[in-house]
């Protein structure tokens, strides 16, 4: 397994300064961050250059405020436009894949009130929908759609991985796969490492943050447990640290690779 970091938490002005602290701290790559309003696609010059610089830019995960499962049909299109784009350009970068969840923040029924605007019927119909799109874009372009579960605070359509993994099922297209994430999976698994097994054909990509959402060694997820999961499924792409920083910030990204590779 190789280990990657979101470009925001690494110290430098470009993308080759951050790759230039990447490397020396014991990182194998660069998980981007896609913004909306086709800034994504804008980045494209700066993008080739850092590849001809040998940066390494596997994948890159969405940053917006709405995603492709949003109740209003105008978001949604937007959606699925941006992450067209993300999809594209990642692919033309030589990369695996994009990371998105169905929705961000939108609705959750832990809070009043309780019952959101659109049915399940709808909010599968939705998902269905955008997924196979999106899935389709991706096949044609060499490149995979990750599908991530976020906690029920945060997302009421879909938390768990066997959720997403029947999802994909539905939807039949081998580009289409789930971005797990450790954070997430923390709140919502019975059993993180038993999710694991269970869903290995399905799981594409992977993202790390520990138990408080600070970087992995801050919080107490068992580490020993999730990684040796991976290990067993005989998963071999890359980890992508996501996380909040506490402590001094550079050494916190810094200490990151070590925690990580003890495991694994």
């Amino acid at each position: 397994m190789k280990i990657a970091c979101q470009e925001q938490l690494l110290p430098g002005a470009t993308l080759q300064e951050k790759w230039d602290f990447a490397t020396a701290a014991g990182y194998d790559g660069i998980e981007l961050r896609g913004k909306g309003d086709l800034s994504f696609r804008d980045r494209l010059p700066e993008l080739h250059k850092a590849k001809a610089d040998g940066v390494v830019m596997p994948t890159v995960c969405v940053d917006m405020l709405h995603f492709f499962g949003a109740f209003e049909p105008d978001q949604r299109a937007d959606a699925i436009v941006q992450m067209k784009v993300e999809l594209s350009v990642i692919a033309e970068l030589g990369g695996l894949g994009a990371q998105t969840p169905a929705s961000y923040g939108m609705f959750s029924r832990r809070l009043p009130p309780f019952e959101p605007p659109r049915d399940e019927a709808g909010d599968r119909e939705v998902l269905l929908d955008g997924l196979r799109e999106l899935g389709e874009h991706a096949a044609r372009e060499g490149v995979e759609l990750f599908l991530e579960p976020l906690n029920r605070y945060e997302d009421h359509m879909v938390n768990r991985l066997d959720q997403a993994a029947e999802l994909i099922q539905a939807v039949g297209l081998d580009a289409v796969r789930i971005g797990i994430d450790s954070y997430h999976m923390n709140i919502e698994e019975t059993d993180p490492s038993a999710a694991i097994v269970a869903q290995a054909p399905y799981i594409g990509h992977v993202q790390l943050s520990d138990s408080n959402r600070f970087q992995p060694g801050a919080g107490h997820l068992d580490w020993a447990a999730f990684l040796g999961a991976l290990d067993a499924i005989g998963y071999d792409r890359y980890l992508a640290v996501e996380c909040r920083l506490t402590g001094d910030p550079i050494e916190a990204v810094r200490s990151i690779p070590a925690v990580v590779r003890r495991y694994v």
